[in-house]
């Protein structure tokens, strides 16, 4: 019994660095992403196994789905992309409103778009839930990337 408690513990840490490691090149990426078109595509295409697992993972899977807007040439295609990526943000938004890191991808995004697209409804309502909230973030990375955004 004590065998089967000790491996159950061991396997939960391990997945959870797994979750924790993962995170970080998510994390890493997403900035990385607007500039290159190998790493958005790679991003995306790991995100898509995850997305039902977690509102997060979502999100950023939207974040990045935006971002490849920037990479497609056709004007249609870049349209579609967009509001795929947008549904998805806004969906892990609704799932996990009170979630920091999910309205920092909301916020990022936002932020970026151009103001043709319509998409900046939420700026200055997530902007003031990041600062009232970004004590309360445990990565440093993202606490990194929040403290960029917000300048």
């Amino acid at each position: 019994m004590m065998k089967i408690l000790i491996s159950f513990l061991l396997t939960s840490m391990l997945l959870t660095s797994l979750n924790n490691s993962d995170m970080n090149e998510v994390r890493t990426n997403f900035n990385l992403a607007v500039q290159d078109k190998n790493i958005c595509k790679k991003m995306m295409e790991k995100l898509e196994q995850y997305n039902e697992k977690s509102s997060v993972y979502l999100a950023y899977l939207g974040g990045y789905q935006t971002i490849w807007a920037n990479h497609v040439f056709n004007p249609s295609s870049k349209l579609q992309t967009f509001n795929k990526g947008k549904k998805n943000i806004e969906l892990a938004v609704k799932n996990a409103p009170d979630n920091i890191e999910i309205r920092y991808i909301r916020f990022s995004v936002q932020k970026n778009a151009p103001a043709f697209l319509g998409y900046n409804s939420h700026l200055k309502e997530d902007k003031d839930f990041l600062v009232k909230n970004k004590k309360n973030i445990n990565s440093d990375l993202l606490q990194k990337n929040i403290e960029i955004l917000l300048k």
